[in-house]
């Protein structure tokens, strides 16, 4: 991995190191940032269980300081990796580690919901769901938006607290969608919807 300085902002906290299927990563994170401590006890569990096939489209909603999207980058090198969060510190920490963990394939864009996405048809979109933006806003922007943007054949992966374990399913049942619950751990649960082709 090639040095890159640390921000220099007033924001910054700490560099965190980070392990996942035997490759090596670091984010640096701010005070105000969504987990500024370590990784994510849901991302990590995420990231071990997610099993996507060769995308060459990714979309990773919601990205926070960047450490999905970044991690699948790494992994897909080929695909065209779009991280998106309505946080406009969170765009600035994810694009310092887009280039601190050497993603070139890392496009980094500041938007609420998808206004400024590109008009892609993403083969995988992931996300780690927050919980406190409000039911409706959860089921139109990070359940039913995401699925209009995905490619007919494609993969939407996706991480909850517990707490929303009331939810989800609930909005499966709805909208009669091929949601599955893949992995359950104390705290968290992680979700895929396959888009069947028309």
């Amino acid at each position: 991995m090639k040095t890159v300085a640390t921000p220099v902002d007033v924001y910054y906290k700490k560099r965190i190191p980070y392990t996942c299927r035997g490759q090596t990563f670091a984010f640096d994170v701010a005070h105000t940032l969504f987990s500024s401590y370590q990784i994510d006890e849901g991302t990590d569990l995420f990231l071990r269980t997610i099993a996507p096939c060769s995308p060459q489209t990714i979309l990773d909603l919601g990205c926070g300081c960047g450490v999905i999207g970044i991690v699948l980058a790494r992994w897909f090198p080929q695909a065209r990796v779009i991280l998106a969060d309505r946080d406009l510190l969170a765009v600035r920490y994810a694009r310092h580690n887009a280039a601190l963990n050497q993603t070139p394939n890392v496009e980094v864009i500041g938007s609420v919901g998808f206004e400024h996405i590109p008009a892609l048809p993403f083969d995988l979109i992931v996300s780690n769901i927050p919980a406190k933006i409000g039911d409706e806003a959860i089921e139109r922007e990070f359940i039913l938006d995401p699925l209009e943007h995905l490619h007919p054949g494609g993969d939407y992966w996706f991480v909850v607290v517990s707490g929303l374990n009331r939810l989800i399913p609930a909005l499966g049942r709805r909208h009669n969608l091929r949601l599955k619950e893949v992995k359950k751990r104390a705290g968290h649960t992680v979700y895929h919807i396959h888009k069947v082709p028309a």
